[in-house]
């Protein structure tokens, strides 16, 4: 067969311009489940077995397992959204093409759809390719992705056949993402003694808290990652206090931390509780630790060739969940994400499906 990319590229787009029209907030993505499950079964036709789990969508090739001769690599993007933001200028549910930019707007549209659907035209042009991939490839569009919810990634997880390691697609510039943060919330409490505000009574809460608050904004870990860097801790709610003239005795704050591959996110928790000796700290889950590839894997250096340099990321993705090595690297740009206006340029597009071809093949 022909190299079909450009028609690869049309139907990509047709795809996105789908999604974009369709709402799919996280734990609502039903109707764009459908949408990317038929497009996967008439695109795959005969070649591949399309199963769907929930709102999650797997294409495996047909004679999967009759190789065994090649790593197998699961090419991964999710389907869902975020609400859309404050500040939208055009309805954020109609995709828009500017055909003065070339770029597509829409909510969704860099984040991750540009990335789910030019995998998904990379999988289909290995499905008819006289020219095979370097892996065993399998396709799986998640949901629940932003909110790294129990019914996407982790639930498919023991599903899945063997996997060797992961390509995720997320809006990175294409550039591979070899490392990647992790993410624990912690609630955290400090106890004081209630007392009347106009006498010397009581052990105010709030007083205890600040230098707990103090030294988690200090804390350093000895070992920093390479590629990640140092852990980062930001106190971002407080709570405290019935009323004016009563001196608290309960103060509550929340603190994000972005782990990295220097510790495990057991590991980092039990190092904040002892530098927080007089807190109750509690994470309210340690599933989503911090992930990455060797840097002389060879997915890795065939980015690289093409002048593709592997960095760090400091934002989440289904890859906290997944147990294999992993990177991520997709069309469009991180700090879109979430936006207003947010928009997908059609050469980024296009370009994708091209760079992810070249690394496979």
């Amino acid at each position: 067969m022909s190299d079909n990319r450009d028609e690869l590229f049309y139907q990509a787009l047709d795809l996105l311009k789908g999604l974009i029209a369709i709402p799919r907030i996280s734990r609502d993505e039903t109707a764009a489940a459908d949408l990317v499950e038929n497009f996967m079964r008439e695109q795959c036709g005969s070649r591949a077995v399309v199963t769907r789990h929930g709102n999650n969508i797997l294409a495996v090739p047909v004679g999967h397992d009759d190789r065994t001769d090649i790593p197998v690599l699961l090419l991964n993007s999710h389907i869902d959204t975020v609400k859309p933001a404050a500040g939208w200028s055009r309805d954020p549910f109609t995709p828009v093409i500017d055909e003065s930019t070339g770029r597509l707007y829409g909510i969704g549209s860099n984040d991750a759809g540009a990335s789910l659907v030019s995998l998904a035209a990379a999988f289909i042009h290995f499905l008819y390719s006289e020219v095979p991939s370097s892996y065993r490839l399998l396709f799986l569009a998640s949901c629940e992705e932003e909110v790294s919810g129990k019914g996407g990634m982790e639930m498919m997880v023991p599903l899945l056949p063997h996997i060797d390691k992961a390509l995720v697609g997320e809006p990175t510039g294409m550039r591979p993402a070899i490392a990647e943060k992790g993410l624990m919330v912690l609630d955290c409490e400090v106890h004081g003694v209630s007392g009347h505000a106009a006498r010397n009574e009581g052990v105010n809460a709030i007083y205890k808290a600040l230098p707990a608050i103090s030294a988690l904004r200090s804390l350093r870990f000895p070992v920093v990652s390479e590629m990640l860097g140092p852990v980062k801790i930001s106190v971002t709610q407080i709570e405290a206090g019935t009323q004016h003239n009563v001196v608290p005795d309960l103060c509550r704050f929340v603190a994000d931390v972005r782990t990295t591959d220097a510790y495990s996110n057991v590991e980092t928790l039990e190092m904040i509780c002892r530098a927080l000796p007089d807190v109750d700290v509690k994470a309210r889950s340690t599933r989503l630790n911090p992930s990455g590839i060797a840097s002389d894997d060879q997915l890795v250096m065939r980015f690289a060739m093409l002048g593709l340099e592997p960095f760090g990321s400091p934002t989440l993705s289904d890859q906290a969940l997944m147990p294999w090595p992993s990177l991520k690297a997709g069309p469009g740009d991180s700090a879109r994400s979430h936006s207003s206006d947010e928009y997908i340029v059609l050469d980024e597009l296009r370009e994708a499906i091209d760079i992810y071809i070249t690394v496979l093949q």
